[in-house]
C-alpha cells in the first residue's frame, strides 16, 4: 500500500513538473508588440484575467486542481504556514495529526526538495507570477494613448507580481544558522521568470542574488507607482496605490535599508487613510477577521459557491468551525507569546484563558459549554461568516486579509528605531500600542536589539494566524523557544529551542525544478529535515 502511494506521488510530481516551464507562456508571439487598438479590442479579456489574480489567491487545491494535500491552498497556505514556522501555534485538540502544516513548526517529517513543503509554495507563486506575467505581457505601458483603466491594470499585475517575488525571496533566501550550512548558496534568492522569458532560458535560469532581486522587485513597485497615480481599483480584492507603498516597505525592510522603510510605510498609512481594528471589531462573534474593514489595505475573498469544504482559511483557523480541521486539530498559541499579551490589551481576549470565564467573557457563535471545554489557548480570532458554524459554503465564504495598516506602523516603528534613533523608534511603539491595542503601554530600552525584538513580538501577536511576522523574524535571527516550564506545545516534536532562526525557515527549492534548470545544480538549500529532533533540553539550545 505504501508503494503504490509513493509511486502516485512520483506520477503526480512529475507531471507538475511541466508547471513552471508553462510560465513562460507569452500572451503575444516572441517579439510582438500590442498595440493600443488590440489592447482596446480586448480590454474585456484584461480585465477577465485581472479579475482572476484574486481568484487565484483564494483557490483550494490550486497548484494540482484536485485534493492531493491538504495544505494546498493559494495565498492562505501562506499565513498558517508562516505562524507554524514562527512556532506561534499548535494544534491543541486530540486529533493534532490532522495539523498537515505541522512540519513546518517541527520539520521532523520529510521537508525537502521531494517534499510537498517545498513543492506546493515554489509553484503556488510561480503559478500566480504566470498570471501576472501574461498580463504585463498584453499591456505596451510605453504607449501615449493607454486609457488610465488599461495602465491601472497593468499596475496590478506588477504590483502583484513584486509581491509574488518578495514572498519566494523570503521563503527562499537562505540565512545563516548553526543547523545547515548554507555557504553555497549565501546571498541567492530564486531564478526570475517574466513575460519574455523563453522556454530556453527557463532550464537554464539560475538563482539571482538578493541585490539583483531587491532591484527586480523594486523596479516592477516603481511601474505600479507611476501606472496607477491616476487609477482607483475597483475593490480593494487589488492592490491599490497605498498597497504599491506597503510592498515597498516590506521590501525595504527585507533589504535592511531602514530608512526607506519607514519612509514608505508612512506613505502608506497616509494613503490609505484607514484605522486599525479596533476592540469590538477584533471579538465580534459574526464578523471578526472574516470581513474587510477600515484596516484591511488588501484582502481576498472566498466565494460559496466555488469554495472547497477542507481547503479554505475558515475550515483550518477558526475554532468554532465544524466542518474542516481546526474543529479536530484545535488551534491555538503558544502559551509563551500568550503570557506576552498584557491584560489590558484586548487582543489577549480572543485566546481562551485557563481560568475560562473567570478571566474574561467570551463571545461565541457556539455556546457557553464550548468555551469550558476548549482547550486553554485556543484561538477565537478568526470567525465564522455571520457565526455559522455548520454551513461551510456560509460560514467559510469570508475575507482574507492579506495586508493591513496595522503592519505599516509597527514596520514604522522598527525602520524609524534603526535609521532615527532609538527614542523615536520607541515613541512610535509607544504610541501605536497606546492609542490602538493597549492603552498602559510603555516600553523603554537602551538596547536596539531589544527593541527589535519587542516590535518583533507586537507583530507576532498582531498577525498571528496571519503570518506577517515571518519575514522579520527570519531578518532578526530571535532565537526560538518552544520547550519551557509549562510549555503547551502538544508533542515532543514540537519541543525545541533554536538558535536565530529554524534551519526549516529556509525553504529548499523542489526537486521538479532542480531537474529542469540546469543553473540550479548543486545549488539548492540544504535540506533541513530531522537535523534536530525534539525535545530539547528545557534551558538549552539544540546543538546540530
Amino acid at each position: 500500500m505504501k508503494m503504490k502511494k509513493f509511486n502516485k506521488t512520483l506520477f503526480i510530481l512529475a507531471v507538475s513538473a511541466l508547471a513552471l516551464s508553462s510560465c513562460i507562456d507569452e500572451t503575444f508571439p516572441e517579439g510582438s508588440t500590442a498595440t493600443s487598438e488590440q489592447i482596446g479590442a480586448s480590454a474585456s479579456a484584461l480585465e477577465a484575467s485581472l479579475n482572476g489574480i484574486p481568484s487565484q489567491m483564494s483557490k483550494g487545491y490550486f497548484v494540482y486542481d484536485d485534493q492531493v494535500h491538504e495544505t494546498d491552498m493559494s495565498y492562505p497556505q501562506f499565513m498558517i504556514a508562516q505562524t507554524e514556522m514562527l512556532g506561534d501555534m499548535y494544534p491543541l485538540g486530540s486529533n493534532s495529526g490532522y495539523d498537515w502544516y505541522r512540519n513546518y513548526n517541527t520539520f521532523s517529517g520529510n521537508v525537502g526538495e521531494t517534499s510537498y513543503f517545498s513543492y506546493l509554495p515554489w509553484f503556488t507563486l510561480y503559478k500566480m507570477v504566470k498570471s501576472t506575467n501574461d498580463i504585463i505581457a498584453a499591456v505596451n505601458i510605453d504607449d501615449p494613448n493607454l486609457t488610465p483603466a488599461i495602465k491601472g491594470a497593468a499596475g496590478v499585475a506588477y504590483a502583484n507580481r513584486a509581491f509574488n517575488y518578495y514572498l519566494l525571496t523570503v521563503f527562499f533566501e537562505p540565512v545563516e544558522n548553526i543547523y545547515t550550512d548554507v555557504t553555497k548558496v549565501k546571498g541567492l534568492t530564486v531564478p526570475i521568470v517574466t513575460e519574455k522569458t523563453t522556454g530556453d532560458q527557463a532550464k537554464n535560469n539560475p538563482r539571482v542574488s538578493h541585490d539583483e532581486m531587491i532591484k527586480f522587485i523594486l523596479a516592477d513597485l516603481d511601474k505600479a507607482e507611476s501606472l496607477m497615480k491616476d487609477y482607483t481599483p475597483s475593490s480593494r480584492l487589488f492592490p491599490s496605490l497605498a498597497v504599491v507603498y506597503g510592498i515597498k516597505a516590506k521590501v525595504y525592510l527585507w533589504d535592511e535599508k531602514y530608512d526607506k522603510a519607514a519612509e514608505y510605510a508612512r506613505k502608506a498609512i497616509d494613503t490609505f487613510g484607514g484605522a486599525p481594528v479596533n476592540a469590538a471589531q477584533w471579538e465580534d462573534e459574526k464578523s471578526g477577521f472574516n470581513t474587510a474593514n477600515q484596516a484591511w489595505m488588501w484582502y481576498v475573498n472566498y466565494s460559496g459557491e466555488s469554495m472547497r469544504n477542507l481547503a479554505n482559511f475558515t475550515g483550518w483557523m477558526s475554532a468554532e468551525a465544524d466542518w474542516g480541521y481546526s474543529s479536530l486539530t484545535k488551534p491555538g498559541i503558544d502559551r509563551s507569546l500568550y503570557d506576552k499579551i498584557a491584560n489590558t490589551d484586548f487582543r489577549k481576549n480572543t485566546f481562551v484563558h485557563p481560568d475560562k470565564f473567570s478571566f474574561h467573557n467570551y463571545k461565541t457563535s457556539r455556546n457557553a459549554q464550548f468555551i469550558t471545554d476548549a482547550p486553554a489557548y485556543l484561538g477565537l480570532k478568526f470567525r465564522c461568516k455571520a457565526g455559522d458554524w455548520e454551513t461551510y459554503s456560509i460560514g467559510g465564504a469570508v475575507d482574507v486579509p492579506v495586508m493591513r495598516v496595522e503592519e505599516m506602523y509597527l514596520i514604522e516603528a522598527e525602520a524609524v528605531g534603526m535609521s532615527a534613533g532609538i527614542g523615536a523608534g520607541l515613541a512610535k511603539l509607544n504610541s501605536f500600542m497606546q492609542s490602538y491595542r493597549q492603552p498602559d503601554y510603555n516600553f523603554t530600552t537602551g538596547d536596539l536589539r531589544a527593541f527589535q525584538i519587542e516590535v518583533l513580538t507586537q507583530m507576532r501577536i498582531e498577525f498571528w494566524g496571519e503570518g506577517n511576522a515571518f519575514p522579520s523574524a527570519k531578518r532578526i535571527k530571535p532565537d526560538i523557544i518552544q520547550n519551557y516550564v509549562g510549555t503547551n506545545a502538544p508533542a515532543d516534536i514540537f519541543k525545541l529551542n533554536l538558535k536565530g532562526i529554524k534551519p526549516n525557515w529556509n525553504l529548499v527549492i523542489p526537486i521538479n525544478e532542480m531537474d529542469a534548470n540546469a543553473a540550479l545544480a548543486g545549488l539548492n538549500n540544504p535540506n533541513p529535515t530531522a537535523v534536530v529532533k525534539g525535545p530539547t533540553p528545557i534551558g538549552q539550545f539544540a546543538t546540530k
